[in-house]
């Protein structure tokens, strides 16, 4: 991800999961102009995303418990900023 490129929430997220999950890979992509004209599109940008994250803490773990921690770490983006993330979550390996 080119961090130029990078909004201020797209930046707060890759933080907190960076902090939360120590990921040995991470990729965010912001897909909101694809959403355009739909429920939940902010203008100012940065409201649909899509996750890429490869974490060991995911060893073991199920698909919504993957989920879970990634929503647990994003907090109060997902409810106050960020109106949809696509994820797609696994453990070194997989």
């Amino acid at each position: 991800m080119n961090a130029r490129k990078t909004g201020p929430v797209a930046t707060e997220m890759l933080a907190r999961l960076n902090s939360a999950l120590s990921p040995t890979r991470i990729e965010l992509v912001d897909d909101s102009e694809q959403h355009r004209g739909h429920g939940g599109y902010n203008p100012a940008g940065e409201s649909h995303f899509s996750l890429r994250v490869e974490s060991p803490a995911f060893a073991g773990k199920s698909r919504v418990e993957r989920q879970r921690m990634i929503y647990a770490a994003l907090g109060d983006l997902m409810r106050e900023r960020v109106h949809a993330l696509s994820i797609r979550a696994a453990a070194p390996g997989e």
